[in-house]
């Protein structure tokens, strides 16, 4: 009975372990690739750049290509913020 307890709490321990070692990688790519495009970002390590399409602050998630995570393909206003992410030349808040 005792043992069954004691595997039941390490198995819930190694369980939260690896789900904050999961949210830790997250944020740190998240960072990193703010940080490589030469981005301001919060704490949540989402790049704060302005959207050309809605002008208007958006803080977002960049993908490993810098396409922030509200990109759409259809839209030249779109690409444009990815150049100019791309660029250094983006918009930031």
């Amino acid at each position: 009975m005792a043992d069954d307890r004691i595997e039941r709490i390490l198995r819930e321990k190694l369980r939260s372990a690896g789900k904050q070692v999961g949210e830790a990688k997250r944020a740190y790519r998240r960072a990193k690739r703010a940080t490589q495009a030469d981005l301001p970002f919060g704490d949540d390590g989402r790049a704060k750049i302005v959207c050309r399409r809605y002008a208007e602050r958006r803080a977002v998630e960049l993908d490993p290509e810098y396409k922030p995570g509200c990109f759409d393909p259809q839209s030249q206003d779109c690409q444009g913020c990815v150049e100019d992410i791309r660029a250094g030349e983006i918009e930031t808040w």
